[in-house]
């Protein structure tokens, strides 16, 4: 018996009495899909091919920016999911992020996915926030309700930062970070020199040198001679030194960046997910999260696992234990959110 079927038969097994079948069914049926990597696709077997259509912007908000909404037919008012991108050019339309939104459709959520800008250029600023508030203000005035975020990779910063904000948090029900980060500071490190630590952990991966110069062009405005100096900066005992060099609104934003202080300001459960040999940001951080929310009296969960790599299947994803826990947390998230 494969991995996968046994954490279907023991989801089975394990249920609470009160817990409902089709929420069980849809939870595991997405993770196996998820997961498969094109080997099995049992919620697309037996749910309805969701419809996308434009999500009108919020009046309140500025912009406009694109926002898609993934639903599927169903007898109830869906709870609504906004699906917050990574680094990539193409937004909202990325494939594998238009796949991942079908899927959660799929699973009952109404998702909104909208194209975060500065994510789109490589340029991430504390205003991409707005747009995460937006696209949750969208999907209340759409009629879903009650309403969850999904941050992706780098997208779990403004996705946090936004769920944070007092006019936004309200509306939250439950948070979700995929390979996210606490620490701009630390993502920076990482980036530069490939050394990640945290409490008793510390490590160090290879440098990824194409991506440090295309960071680099697209953030010329931040790269002046001290800029310059800290970015072909491979050294790790020499990070600090060189950060503190860097001009003060540079250091300042990434301060405003880093949503790891934000989270006091967080309503809703937060949940987090993190690949264990993960490439683009390290698991530390999640742990980073992690205590940065217990500090803040916030109700938290994580789940570290070699089943993700970084956004997708990982190469243990085989492994029984890490799909357990992997389970449970997305199924905790899905119905704390409303799922």
């Amino acid at each position: 018996m494969s991995a996968l079927a046994r954490l279907a038969l023991a989801c089975l097994l394990v249920l609470p009495v009160w817990t409902t079948a089709s929420s069980l069914i849809r939870t595991t049926a997405f993770l196996v899909e998820f997961l498969g990597q094109g080997r099995g696709r049992p919620l697309s077997a037996i749910t309805r091919s969701p419809t996308v259509r434009p999500l009108p912007w919020p009046a309140t908000s500025a912009g406009p920016s694109a926002i898609d909404l993934y639903a599927s037919p169903a007898l109830r008012r869906a709870p609504g999911l906004v699906l917050v991108h990574g680094l990539s050019p193409e937004g909202k339309d990325e494939p594998r992020l238009r796949e991942a939104a079908g899927l959660l459709a799929r699973a009952g959520w109404a998702v909104a996915v909208p194209t975060v800008t500065g994510l789109a250029v490589l340029r991430l600023r504390p205003d991409d926030a707005a747009t995460v508030g937006a696209a949750v203000r969208a999907l209340r005035a759409a009629g879903y309700s009650p309403n969850a975020v999904l941050g992706v990779s780098l997208g779990a910063g403004p996705a946090l930062l936004a769920a944070s904000e007092p006019a936004v948090a309200p509306e939250v029900s439950a948070v979700l970070a995929l390979g996210g980060y606490a620490s701009a500071v630390e993502l920076l490190r990482y980036t530069l020199t490939g050394a990640f630590a945290f409490a008793d952990l510390a490590g160090r991966a290879p440098v990824h040198e194409a991506a440090i110069a295309q960071f680099a062009r697209a953030n010329t405005e931040l790269v002046d001679e001290a800029g310059r100096r800290l970015v072909d900066n491979r050294d790790p005992a020499g990070f600090d030194r060189l950060l503190q060099a860097l001009p003060g609104p540079t250091r300042a934003l990434l301060d405003a960046l880093s949503p790891g202080p934000a989270l006091a300001g967080l309503r809703a459960p937060l949940f987090l997910v993190h690949g264990r040999q993960d490439p683009a940001v390290p698991f530390t951080e999640t742990l980073r999260l992690q205590a940065a929310a217990r500090a803040a009296g916030r109700p938290v969960r994580a789940a570290i696992v070699g089943a993700v790599g970084h956004v997708e299947a990982g190469p243990r994803s085989g492994a029984f234990a890490d799909l357990v826990r992997l389970w449970a947390t997305f199924y905790a998230f899905q119905r704390t959110g409303g799922g």
